[in-house]
């Protein structure tokens, strides 16, 4: 028995992962030189405040799940034993660190590590050799009494998931799409299950885009409230609230968008990565995402008609408040017109010596303002 035989079969007896050589080892020796960029030995570096990014972790053949909650680097090694055997691991938020030992594990790359750490990546479907990896961005609506200046409205995160031949990795990052309810509701369907990590992808894929339709709704249910605001008059209609609501739905728009792509990719017949039953199930999800697409395209439209509508009404609020203003101003030149006249102090002015003149001066005037005031209010400006 040669020494690496030996070495693997030792690993393989406390639970450990028999080291090969693999395709992935430049990778991981290449994130090895990004954590230390003089060349020294990594230090290995501690969970954040000992905290775990590891949800979950289960083993399922032939659709069903085994019992019980396996170390991952024993549950890959017993999936790739099995004829249809996978690993679902659930991650939440992971460091670096253990997001790099993961890496070493599965074969992931190094580019797909780093985003999937960093968490700011647009929805897209990459390949790296024989594994896939989707990013998703998740959107949740947040409840409100009433929309302000500073509510609000779309809550957003990301998901990314590792798709390989005998495991899928979902790494979650905030709460806008909790996956627990997506693992429980898959495993009771279990000839699902039966096509693979794919299948898993499609469910995740399905919730996303189920929540997307759910936030679509109600934030057209908003976009109700604030067009009746801005159209009744007895309502101040801020037009900050316009604004924000805009930047809210810009956000769930880039969270939608961009994903029609990676759906178009996963959906078309050149794919044979998916299987084809599943590419069944991604279709009717690209369909949702077409329908929560227009909804957003619509609701942009709408939003921009209304943001128009109200700087409208503040042009036409101006202008009445110049015609009223000029309205009065009108009124009160007749008075300063006679005022003016009569205190030229003239000598050979009539009705000077009027007895009469000072109360039919009154007159005069109140009479002249009387009927411009009618005047004024029978064209509206009044």
């Amino acid at each position: 028995m040669t020494d690496r035989v030996a070495r693997e079969r030792n690993a393989g007896q406390h639970g450990e992962r028999a080291v090969r050589p693999r395709a992935w080892a430049a990778p991981v020796r290449a994130m090895s030189r990004i954590l230390n960029a003089d060349g020294s030995p990594r230090t290995p570096q501690p969970a954040r405040s000992g905290r775990s990014g590891i949800v979950d972790c289960g083993l399922y053949v032939d659709g069903e799940r085994r019992p019980g909650r396996p170390q991952y680097a024993e549950a890959l090694a017993d999936a790739r034993r099995e004829r249809d055997g996978f690993v679902w691991l659930g991650l939440h938020e992971p460091d670096l660190t253990e997001m790099t030992e993961i890496a070493a594990t599965f074969g992931l790359h190094e580019l797909a590590v780093e985003d999937a750490v960093k968490a700011e990546q647009r929805p897209k479907l990459e390949h790296f050799g024989e594994i896939a990896f989707l990013v998703l961005r998740t959107a949740r609506y947040c409840e409100h009494a009433e929309l302000t200046e500073n509510s609000e409205v779309v809550e957003t995160g990301q998901v990314m998931l590792f798709i390989g031949p005998n495991f899928v990795i979902s790494v979650r990052h905030g709460d806008a799409c909790r996956l627990s309810p997506v693992r429980a509701d898959l495993e009771a369907k279990r000839d699902l299950l039966r096509h693979g990590p794919w299948a898993v992808a499609y469910a995740i894929t399905d919730r996303v885009v189920d929540l997307y339709l759910e936030v679509a709704d109600r934030l057209e249910d908003d976009l109700d409230v604030l067009e009746a605001d801005v159209f009744d008059r007895q309502s101040s209609g801020r037009i900050q609230r316009i604004y924000q609501m805009k930047r809210e739905l810009v956000e769930f728009k880039r969270a939608v968008a961009p994903l029609q792509r990676p759906l178009l990719t996963l959906t078309s017949q050149a794919n044979r990565a998916v299987p084809q039953e599943v590419r069944r199930y991604f279709r009717d999800v690209q369909d949702h995402l077409s329908r929560t697409v227009e909804q957003v395209n619509s609701y942009d439209d709408l939003l921009n008609s209304i943001l128009q509508a109200r700087l409208a009404q503040v042009t036409v609020d101006q202008n009445n408040d110049m015609r009223k203003i000029a309205a009065w101003a009108a009124i009160g030149a007749v008075w300063t017109a006679i005022a003016g006249i009569y205190g030229m102090n003239f000598d050979n002015m009539p009705e000077l010596k009027w007895t009469y003149g000072y109360p039919g001066i009154w007159a005069v005037n109140l009479t002249l303002s009387f009927v411009l005031y009618r005047w004024f209010r029978r064209n509206g400006w009044l």
